[in-house]
């Protein structure tokens, strides 16, 4: 430095004596000293070189600023020397900063809304298929006789149904497409009820530490869903252990505030159940880290994993409306954080007893538009006891209805058919039959369930492909159910 203006002095924290004689280089950031350094060389020579251009400065204080430096060649006391003039950047670099974050936040949404499409767009059709398969799958196994060797084979038919059905939920559950129906939990209650099936899942190798707090606030989510997180969060942690190892799971009470949701754009303030489940694998370096909850993004041999587990507790997490953190370094051991809204109401049991029915004698009118699941729901539902009308379009079923002379006890009906959904279906029903009942079922809901208000006091839903057991116990529970 020959020569130092007083802006310069301001911007740079310094004084006369700091900066006359010194090295310009030295307040230049680190990584950028290389290239400014060169530049310069080449200005000094004479040779051509972009006059204007960015770096980074650190000021005595420390402080990083981003700058503009605009140099011209001069001759200094005979020698050759530059002008420079600094501009301070640093307010439109950050911004500049924030907008690519945006864009890259507008990007992955995109592409979640765009996986999001597909999954919606394949899962009805493929889900009735598989409700074909698996079906009839269980009606063939109950129909073999003991000992036939066709057990096995219709056996391994029904399991790979299962395994596609899983496949096709988790990718609804990414989406944020899957139907749920919370219910106010308490988280603790709902995860000790796990942790036998969760020691299994981990191996006897790997020490499963369950650390709850008391007096933890109610939550409202699908029960199922928390099934789906712990198993994800728990198998994941496996696999990422070596040998001997340790998975901590831990609840507790926390609130939010403004600060923290100033760092956390993608939530709001108020009181969460925190859980954390964390292990002593061998960590995630910052590639990976900014990977982990795309779908299909996998470090698992091929055959080895969908890389859809981590993007399944992404979906729930965003469908029940919280946030998740993850904190993980090589060779450090991985603590995943997911914070549930605090719900409001008492926290019921996880299930509740059903008492089956002695026979069934009820009348129940079964509405699908797949002839092959029509006729599957009407072998079922009779060869349990019960009358069923059965009807292949929601206009068929209204004329069905009208010219049914009893009463109707169960409307069972698909949620997504031509010309009308279940939910306009029932509401036309309902003056003629205010005493029925109402089974929905679909292999993909959208968001009718969700903004439309389709599960009440006196409707459930069950979700395709469902097994012959589940069918007829979730009949018979909402038979059973108070008016």
């Amino acid at each position: 430095f020959a020569f130092v203006n007083a802006k310069s002095y301001q911007m740079l924290s310094g004084s006369t004596h700091d900066l006359i004689g010194r090295s310009f280089l030295e307040l230049i950031h680190p990584h950028d000293q290389a290239h400014v350094g060169e530049r310069y060389e080449k200005r000094i020579r004479g040779e051509p070189t972009l006059p204007r251009y960015e770096f980074r400065m650190v000021a005595a204080c420390g402080k990083i600023i981003w700058v503009e430096l605009n140099s011209v060649l001069i001759d200094w006391k005979g020698a050759a020397a530059t002008l420079n003039f600094i501009r301070d950047i640093t307010q439109r670099k950050l911004a500049e900063e924030e907008r690519e974050k945006l864009q890259g936040q507008l990007v992955q949404a995109q592409k979640m809304e765009s996986i999001g499409r597909l999954a919606g767009g394949v899962a009805h059709d493929f889900n009735n298929m598989l409700q074909v398969i698996l079906g009839n799958a269980s009606l063939a196994l109950m129909d073999l006789p003991p000992g036939s060797p066709l057990t096995e084979s219709v056996v391994q038919i029904e399991k790979s149904a299962r395994r596609s059905a899983d496949l096709t939920r988790q990718l609804l559950t990414f989406a944020r497409k899957q139907a749920i129906v919370p219910r106010v939990l308490d988280l603790n209650a709902v995860i000790a009820g796990m942790l036998q099936l969760l020691q299994r899942l981990i191996g006897e190798n790997i020490k499963l530490d369950w650390l709850p707090a008391p007096h933890l606030w109610p939550v409202s989510i699908d029960p199922s869903q928390v099934d789906q997180i712990m198993v994800n969060l728990c198998v994941n942690a496996r696999d990422v252990i070596t040998g001997a190892g340790r998975i901590s799971i831990e609840t507790r009470n926390v609130t939010l505030d403004n600060t923290y949701v100033a760092t956390h754009p993608e939530c709001l303030p108020g009181e969460y159940v925190l859980l954390s489940v964390s292990d002593s694998g061998h960590g995630m370096d910052a590639e990976t880290l900014a990977h982990i909850f795309e779908p299909f993004f996998t470090t698992k041999e091929v055959g080895h994993g969908t890389g859809l587990g981590l993007a399944t507790v992404f979906g729930i997490i965003k469908q029940n409306l919280g946030l998740i953190n993850v904190y993980s370094e090589s060779n450090q051991g991985t603590t995943f954080k997911l914070y549930f809204p605090r719900g409001e109401g008492v926290a019921t049991s996880e299930t509740e007893a059903i008492r089956p029915a002695a026979t069934g004698v009820e009348t129940i009118l079964l509405v699908e538009d797949e002839e092959m699941i029509l006729r599957l729901g009407l072998r079922i539902l009779t060869q349990h006891g019960y009358h069923v009308l059965t009807a292949d379009t929601p206009s068929a079923a209204l004329q069905i209805a009208k010219a049914h002379p009893g009463t109707i006890d169960l409307l069972m009906t698909d949620v997504v058919m031509p010309g009308m959904n279940g939910k306009e279906l029932r509401e036309i029903l309902r003056p003629g039959h205010p005493e029925m009942k109402c089974l929905f079922m679909s292999g993909y809901t959208a968001d009718i369930i969700a903004h439309h208000g389709v599960i009440d006091s006196d409707v459930e839903f069950i979700q395709k492909p469902f097994t012959i057991q589940s069918l007829t116990e979730k009949v018979r529970m909402v038979l059973q159910k108070g008016g």
